[in-house]
């Protein structure tokens, strides 16, 4: 048993194999590997597609859920620790899948924890699961994972799912394109981490110029909730909105991915586009999430 704090806990072997176990699921979703276990889902920070999606594999794989989406219901609102909090949980479940506000907190908890711990995000870090399921809808999609671009949009700086599929994909030989604001650029230190590895990148500020070439196409939200300075968030929040217009000079095998929710960044026309693929995207998020939780619980 292992948790899944940073997508770099995960090998390139254990990550092909993770994409193999979900085309598993995907063709035999339902199955009983999970009978008699408990899975604590912990959301200290409000979620939708995650919580539901995590939860949905649990039941899937015939497992039972505990847990809370909203920690002002928990001991937390009385000042509990997080140390407490995980270790109390620790004495309940088989495994936990967490989310919280603060970077750090879920390799902290991994460190407390008795079982694994799963992090389904951690403020602006991380957040692998998201990582494995957008890596499965590209290898879906372009039918390869080696030797693409991809274009990477919007909010770059606080991302954290752009942040962990850059690690993960710099495995298979990426060029990436970053268009950003300057407010939002991609933050050096992942800049640097291309560099040793020798990887191509590019930086741009406008959209609709810098697409063309793109195998996949990863918008992302402008996120509100890591602002302090919200005058700063309204410079930018609308900087940029995909359209179907934009898509007609791209490649014909190009994809439209985002982690969700959307904003304003995709203009609702595209959803019928079919280079648009979000709502597969999230889809593929129940078996990417199957895999990963009987991959770190030692099941499969």
């Amino acid at each position: 048993m292992k948790s899944l704090v940073s997508i770099t806990d995960f090998s390139k072997d254990e990550i092909l194999k993770t994409l193999d176990l979900a085309s598993e699921f995907e063709n035999n979703p339902n199955q009983n590997i999970l009978n008699n276990k408990v899975v604590a889902s912990i959301f200290f920070e409000p979620s939708t597609r995650t919580r539901l999606s995590f939860e949905t594999a649990v039941n899937r794989l015939g497992g039972r859920v505990i847990g809370f989406s909203d920690s002002a219901n928990t001991s937390v609102s009385k000042g509990e620790t997080l140390k407490d909090t995980i270790s109390m949980i620790a004495n309940y479940a088989d495994l936990i899948i967490m989310r919280h506000h603060i970077e750090g907190a879920a390799r902290y908890a991994s460190e407390i924890s008795r079982v694994p711990v799963i992090n389904a995000g951690d403020g602006a870090n991380q957040h692998p699961s998201q990582t494995l399921l957008d890596m499965y809808s590209i290898k879906k999609t372009q039918g390869k994972l080696e030797n693409l671009t991809i274009a990477m949009v919007g909010d770059l700086k606080y991302g954290r799912t752009v942040h962990s599929l850059l690690m993960a994909m710099s495995h298979f030989n990426t060029t990436f394109k970053f268009i950003a604001p300057a407010e939002l650029q991609m933050p050096v230190e992942y800049k640097n981490y291309l560099n040793k590895l020798g990887l191509k990148y590019s930086e741009h500020t406008e959209l609709s110029d810098n697409i063309d070439d793109a195998d996949i196409l990863y918008m992302t939200r402008v996120q509100r909730e890591r602002f302090s300075d919200l005058l700063e968030y309204e410079k930018v929040k609308n900087i940029y909105i995909l359209t179907n217009e934009m898509l007609e000079k791209t490649k014909p095998n190009v994809k439209v991915l985002h982690p969700l929710p959307r904003v304003s960044e995709i203009d609702i026309n595209v959803d019928d586009n079919p280079k648009a693929y979000y709502f597969t995207q999230s889809l593929n998020g129940v078996y990417t999430r199957m895999a990963i939780i009987t991959y770190v619980l030692g099941l499969k």
